[in-house]
């Protein structure tokens, strides 16, 4: 029961990462990959429908961590409460720019909370599992906003049409370009699906490409957690760590009760809105200059 919770655990924040990674990248990009408005709204109509049920998974996985591994659940808030804090806050934040964006006269600020709010907890989560991996702190949290951008920026030059998807195959590469060298020191494992990466975005090959740089976060993820198996936190084991086998027990059977209507919901999401989101239509002015009635 240990090491099936510490699996479901793992799948459930590596699940967080992959799709909250493309999430907080959009967020960030979204302002400099439009040159207008209506174009920013394009930008940010792909994670829409999702950005908020790809958090779910991050609340699945500090739940689970606290019902199957209080001690660490408990060590982990008491080591990096103002790191989570943080984090809390930037989720808080681009929560709030998300929802109001289009309710207000004059979107700018909301536009820069959903930035800021984007661009904490990326970096924040890279620093905090770095530094529980032993890598250092600042690179880690740099590598996971840049890993960020560039997932972020591939969903876009996936999910969009016209000038947007153009600058955001630019944004990809950019911010590729800066990942590749930090992964050799933060985690050679991502080396060759960046690169990858790069390569399939540079050929437009932008579903390839999201494939690759997710395979990057899983292998990353898969890394970690591989290292924290032994010791979560350090002097603690998993067996120290985990609760009672009874109550394992009851979270497996409300796991396998729950857990298959929860991925089927978000499949089904990502089906409904899979198609590209296409560049706003020019005002009537212009459309009638540009197609004169004859």
């Amino acid at each position: 029961m240990i090491e099936l919770w510490f699996f479901i655990i793992a799948f459930l924040w590596t699940g967080y990462f992959v799709l909250e990674g493309f999430d907080f990248g959009v967020g960030v990009l979204a302002p400099f990959v439009s040159a207008d408005d209506e174009e920013q709204k394009q930008a940010l109509s792909t994670i829409g429908p999702v950005w908020d049920g790809n958090e779910v998974w991050l609340i699945t996985a500090v739940g689970a961590t606290f019902a199957a591994f209080p001690a660490w659940y408990a060590g982990l808030l008491s080591s990096f409460y103002i790191p989570l804090l943080l984090v809390l806050v930037g989720l808080i934040v681009r929560g709030v720019g998300l929802e109001w964006r289009g309710k207000v006269d004059n979107p700018r600020w909301c536009d820069l909370g959903i930035v800021l709010g984007s661009a904490l907890p990326a970096f924040v989560w890279g620093a905090l599992f770095a530094s529980t991996a032993g890598v250092n702190a600042v690179l880690g949290g740099f590598f996971a906003l840049l890993v960020s951008l560039l997932h972020g920026a591939v969903f876009l030059a996936l999910k969009t049409e016209g000038a947007v998807r153009r600058r955001a195959r630019a944004a990809a590469l950019a911010a590729g370009a800066l990942a590749l060298p930090l992964a050799a020191f933060v985690s050679w494992i991502a080396l060759v699906p960046l690169a990858a990466a790069l390569v399939l975005i540079w050929f437009r090959r932008e579903g390839w490409a999201f494939t690759s740089t997710a395979l990057a976060i899983i292998g990353v993820s898969a890394a970690l957690f591989t290292g924290l198996h032994a010791e979560p936190l350090p002097g603690l084991t998993l067996a120290v760590a985990a609760s009672g086998e009874y109550t394992l027990g009851v979270l497996t059977w409300i796991g396998l009760a729950f857990l298959p209507f929860v991925l089927a919901y978000q499949a089904w999401t990502y089906w409904v809105f899979r198609k590209r989101v296409a560049p706003p239509a020019p005002p009537a002015s212009m459309a009638r200059r540009l197609h004169p009635v004859k």
